[in-house]
């Protein structure tokens, strides 16, 4: 309003220009409530970071002691809720970890005790050994055999029990690795027990009838050599009929294959058989063995980074197999 010298009063009316879209109802409500929720998580993200920092800790310690390592601990700092679990946790950690080191040394103890009765029996065996040897022609030749039979089972009891043993031992220096060759150590061991011997087909041969030669895993040659005769000896104690051995070629690993006619293995027990000092149902210990000689063919097995397992043949008589890795 403006009032002239003249007494009259002239009115002006200038119109505003509209309103924005964005602060009109009810985005104005909105933006209010995002800078109220950018303000509110400035402020507490230190010390929801701060949180959720210590829960992340807590899960690295967690899945460090589930990897094995049994030393693991967690920070115990505060007075929270984290705090109270991570100090259950670390009382939980240290219990396992007494639990399980006093169950090693027990075990420990107990391998290095069986190791060395086993070792010790050797010198009373050899003394009566050598007095069977001295015994006068009184003693009738039956009673000698029988005498000689039961020693060479006990030596050969001692003998797998001192294997057995070294091979639980993980930590245990097993031999020198080495290149084997299978086709000849698998061809002196089939003419020690007069089993076949059947070689697979050489891929690289022009005629598609010759055989392979050689056949080379990197491992332990004793222990293969007995995984082998044990298989062989197993094969020919329950054997109806022949005995082979099958050398192949399964993706990357090279299996042995010791077939036998003998009765089978009842399904529910290819697992039990490799157990230590466990016979099938019907065995009796003047067959032979003592049941260590599959569970040492498994150790061995294992040992090299393959397995051993048993089958079937649909024609009658059990196969065992030994899968080991090629270099």
């Amino acid at each position: 309003m403006v009032r002239m010298q003249d007494g009259k009063t002239v009115r002006l009316r200038l119109t505003r220009p509209p309103p924005s879209i964005w602060s009109r109802p009810p985005f104005g409500f909105a933006w209010m409530l995002v800078w109220v929720g950018l303000a509110v998580a400035l402020a507490t993200y230190p010390i929801v970071r701060t949180l959720t920092r210590r829960l992340e800790r807590l899960q690295r310690g967690v899945q460090q002691w589930g990897a094995g390592d049994l030393s693991a601990r967690m920070p115990e700092t505060g007075s929270d809720e984290v705090a109270f679990l991570a100090k259950r946790f670390n009382h939980a950690a240290e219990r396992v970890e007494s639990l399980v080191k006093s169950h090693e040394v027990l075990l420990a103890s107990q391998k290095s005790l069986l190791a060395n009765a086993s070792h010790e029996l050797r010198s009373p065996l050899t003394r009566i050994r050598m007095g069977l040897e001295l015994m006068g022609p009184g003693v009738s030749p039956t009673s000698r055999a029988e005498i000689a039979r039961n020693i060479h089972e006990l030596d050969e009891l001692i003998e797998e029990i001192l294997l057995a043993s070294r091979l639980e031992a993980s930590e245990t220096d097993m031999g020198t690795i080495e290149s084997v060759d299978l086709v000849g150590l698998a061809a002196e061991e089939c003419a020690r027990v007069d089993a076949e011997l059947l070689l697979p087909a050489d891929p690289s041969a022009p005629d598609s009838g010759q055989f392979v030669h050689e056949l080379a895993v990197q491992g332990v040659a004793k222990l293969l050599r007995r995984a082998v005769r044990n298989l062989l000896e197993n094969a020919r104690r329950h054997a109806a009929g022949e005995v082979s051995l099958r050398l192949s070629l399964v993706a990357q690993h090279a299996e042995i294959r010791v077939c036998d006619r003998g009765p089978g293995v009842p399904p529910e027990l290819m697992e039990r058989i490799f157990e230590p000092f466990y016979r099938l149902p019907g065995a009796t210990e003047r067959a032979g063995g003592v049941g260590l000689g599959l569970a040492l063919v498994k150790s061995i097995a294992q040992r090299h980074g393959g397995r051993a397992f048993c089958e079937n043949r649909p024609e009658g008589g059990a196969c065992f197999i030994i899968e080991l890795p090629l270099p």
